[in-house]
């Protein structure tokens, strides 16, 4: 796998945990530490993204 490849696939992730957040947070019964993990997992992804890019 390129390092694109991998930046491209990481995006992806990201924007599937962003979709799962907002549709989370208009749920409201959805426990706010669920949404706490997902929010640390797309900056944790976000900071890969990052290194790799550069």
């Amino acid at each position: 796998m390129t390092v694109a490849s991998h930046v491209e696939e990481l995006r992806k992730k990201h924007q599937h945990l962003s979709d799962a957040v907002e549709k989370a947070q208009k749920n409201p019964g959805t426990r706010d530490l669920e949404i706490v993990q997902m929010k640390r997992e797309k900056m944790r992804i976000k900071e890969r993204i990052s290194r790799l890019a550069h």
